[in-house]
């Protein structure tokens, strides 16, 4: 991953051009808002949604849905930004779903702030909703685009690459997310970029799941303009807990490691969990950003030991006899984990410009 040169003012001119162009194609493919007999042009993010779920996987399915048909990326989120915004300013009390009795009874043994009842909402008439409410939005900025549709922000050279080894299926998810602010509606004037990876195992459940919600809950955070690290650290945190109340209602059993990097301005915020990692390579020479978490770690055996469970060495190191990562969203019978973050601010020192993104991060 590396950045390319800022090209404001071409990028301005070509994002004007782009824009109503892409809007007036949307427009006359869905002429009409969906009626209840329509099919939808997306697949509802599973039956129910609990409430703290709603944003973030609203969202994703605008972004995919808006990418999918070749969306200039600050529209695209700004679109979703919008359209989510006023969806979850009306009444959803429509879409509410009761939940079953066991489900009523659980997470007695999580922390008092998550002891209140869930709000479960049918997943699929909210994205028939949803996908009206941004069929408004698209035909009021026909008309006349907000500036923040339109706005330059740095030019991102992505290079993605997975491979599902001898797993039946793809367990792992990336997050790619140039245009952080504008889903966010963020109006400061520092620049952001989101990236991440997690490791699945045991199914794609925990991973899907961290891609969608770790930056949505990050953006949360008050603290996010003044202390990245300490948000994306919460979110971390938050998140694991809405999968382990998902995983309990949908008797899920993955998990997930993970690793994401937040680029707010010329600062890298490096976040972790487990054994992914990240690494920056600076003029030819890796830069060592993290240390993973590993179960033969020292400080880590020590962790679990005082959580009451063991580490020992099969056919490599284990937790619990089982588990060959320490720390993870999901996995309920893991000790509870933590998660570590690193921000690292730049020392003034001019460097090329095409790499000026990264290599000032990290000095």
């Amino acid at each position: 991953m590396s950045s390319g040169a800022p090209q404001k003012s071409s990028q301005m001119a070509s994002g004007a051009e782009e824009t109503p162009g892409f809007l007036d194609m949307l427009l006359q493919d869905f002429p009409a808002p969906l009626n209840p007999e329509d099919p939808l042009p997306w697949k509802a993010p599973g039956t129910v949604l609990s409430q703290e779920e709603v944003e973030g996987e609203l969202a994703e399915l605008a972004m995919g849905f808006l990418g999918s048909r070749k969306a200039p990326p600050p529209l695209a989120a700004a679109l979703a930004h919008e359209a989510v915004s006023q969806l979850l300013q009306t009444d959803l009390s429509e879409f509410r779903k009761l939940p079953r009795e066991e489900e009523e009874e659980e997470e007695e043994e999580d922390d008092e702030e998550e002891k209140a009842p869930v709000t479960l909402l049918d997943a699929q008439s909210l994205a028939r909703s949803f996908f009206n409410r941004l069929w408004e939005v698209a035909g009021q900025w026909q008309k006349q685009v907000p500036l923040a549709a339109r706005a330059s922000q740095r030019q991102w050279l992505v290079s993605i690459h997975a491979i599902r080894n001898t797993r039946r299926k793809m367990e792992d998810r990336h997050v790619s997310l140039p245009s952080f602010n504008q889903l966010f509606g963020l109006s400061d004037p520092v620049d952001r970029a989101y990236f991440a990876v997690f490791d699945g195992h045991g199914g794609v459940d925990a991973a899907r799941y961290a891609a969608v919600h770790v930056h949505t809950n990050a953006a949360r955070q008050p603290e996010l303009l003044t202390d990245p690290a300490g948000a994306l650290r919460e979110a971390f945190r938050r998140t694991d807990q809405m999968f382990l109340r998902k995983a309990k209602r949908e008797r899920l059993q993955s998990g997930t490691t993970g690793v994401c990097a937040l680029i707010a301005g010329a600062t890298l915020h490096v976040a972790w969990l487990g054994d992914s990692q990240v690494i920056l390579v600076q003029q030819g020479q890796v830069v060592k950003l993290m240390e993973p978490h590993r179960p033969e770690r020292q400080d880590e055996k020590a962790r679990i030991e005082a959580l009451g469970g063991f580490v020992s060495h099969m056919d490599c190191w284990r937790v619990n006899g089982t588990l060959a990562v320490s720390r993870a969203i999901g996995e309920s019978q893991r000790g509870r984990p933590k998660w570590e973050t690193v921000s690292r601010k730049p020392r003034p020192r001019v460097w090329p410009v095409a790499h000026q993104g990264f290599r000032e991060a990290v000095r």
